[in-house]
């Protein structure tokens, strides 16, 4: 599977900061990536919809990590994947009466579109379920073999017991991990199971849905949890410096890959750092497919609406917090938008040294990029009251704003 284009990064002068960033493991700044070569896992879409603003919201956070990584002079390797077979795909299908694997194909292209138009850098290694298949089934078998695997009526599940760390990444009780499990795609009520949090790792063969050879667990497909696992072994190995996704994935995927991880390696951490972005929420309800109340980046697009915009939309919350998305947030945005291209669109201006350095500073920190927009809106207010005599300052104002924020000018 192919990602999308990269749009290219301007060089600046200087270095950034190496970047602490909240660890919901630990529940403290770390600091991540010292080494040359920095490596990120975050967990894709479910192809079934459209780009709404809450996956923008999680991919504008992890795109901001890979910036403030390039600019410290690293390198960045990151992979993404695409659940291109689930329940909530084959159902949607099933719904609209259109083949599965054409309604994942379209969707992946229409995120692709939008990743594009948003200027969000690519992963280097864009992978699907399906195309990891091959490399599942082997970890699944592994388990089997280290006993931390059993078979429930020709389904294969995970023991979270073979793993004395189980729990160390979202520090929930069992009472709130079995709540979570049943809203988020759990089966914690099944009989027969040795524990109720026990993941699927590979569904045997339904009738009706699609299978493929799992060698000796037979026909079926994987779980979602072993997937992301096989992918990011494969790609990453273990120990790599960040695992990124919404907050509604630190259980149970996050939890659940780690386990896997951590018994099929008998190393741990999985990763250095899990990091979560916040929810988005329209008219009081956080934003999901499964409720309909959708703001979607394509139908902004179509509508005339500046992607950069969009992407200021999205700065202009912390990535951490709980925002809701209102018409007001979007205009806010266009009206910055504006005030910042006047600004640089003048042959000269106040000094932008500084600001480059309180750019980096404030992304270094926690990637706070509302205090990263303040710093370019008293710049810009600046440049309106007094102006400046630097005549190669809104180019630097320009290329920053493009290098660390991924808004195009």
């Amino acid at each position: 599977m192919h990602a999308w284009p990269a749009s290219e990064v301007p060089a600046l002068p200087g270095q950034g900061r190496d970047l602490r960033i909240h660890d919901t493991a630990t529940g403290g700044l770390v600091t991540v990536a010292p080494g040359p070569v920095a490596r990120i896992y975050v967990c894709g879409i479910t192809p079934y919809d459209a780009t709404h603003m809450g996956h923008a919201a999680t991919y504008n956070a992890f795109d901001l990590v890979q910036r403030v990584w390039l600019d410290t002079k690293r390198q960045v390797h990151y992979v993404q994947n695409v659940t291109d077979v689930d329940d909530p795909l084959l159902v949607r299908a099933d719904r609209d009466g259109v083949d599965w694997v054409a309604l994942a194909e379209q969707e992946t292209a229409l995120f692709r579109e939008d990743m594009t138009a948003l200027r969000m850098l690519p992963p280097k290694h864009y992978i699907g379920a399906v195309e990891a298949i091959p490399g599942i089934v082997p970890l699944v078998e592994r388990l089997r073999e280290l006993g931390a695997a059993y078979e429930l009526d020709g389904d294969t599940y995970f023991s979270v017991g073979a793993d004395p760390n189980f729990g160390k990444v979202s520090n929930l009780d069992a009472a709130a991990m079995r709540l979570l499990s049943a809203e988020r795609g759990g089966d914690p009520d099944r009989p027969g199971k040795k524990n109720p949090l026990d993941p699927m790792l590979w569904m045997a063969a339904r009738e009706g849905e699609p299978s493929w050879d799992g060698g000796s667990l037979g026909r079926g497909r994987p779980g979602w949890h072993i997937e992301c696992v096989a992918i990011a072994l494969d790609h990453l190995g273990m120990g790599f410096d960040v695992q990124g996704g919404g907050s509604d994935l630190a259980f149970p995927h996050h939890e659940m890959g780690a386990s896997h991880a951590q018994v099929l390696t008998g190393e741990f951490p999985m990763a250095k750092a899990y990091v979560h972005a916040g929810m988005v929420a329209l008219d009081g309800e956080k934003m999901s497919k499964s409720k309909g109340n959708l703001v979607f980046v394509s139908r902004l697009r179509r509508d005339g609406v500046d992607p950069a915009a969009v992407r200021l939309s999205l700065l202009a919350h912390h990535y951490r917090a709980d925002w809701e998305w209102t018409d007001q947030v979007l205009q806010d945005a266009v009206d910055r938008l504006g005030r910042w291209r006047a600004a640089v669109s003048r042959p000269d201006g106040p000094s932008a040294d500084a600001l480059v350095e309180e750019i980096r500073e404030a992304l270094a920190n926690d990637l706070d990029a509302p205090a990263a927009l303040a710093a370019v809106d008293r710049w810009a207010a600046r440049q309106e009251r007094e102006g400046g005599t630097d005549t190669g300052a809104p180019g630097l104002v320009t290329r920053a704003v493009d290098a660390l924020l991924g808004v195009a000018l």
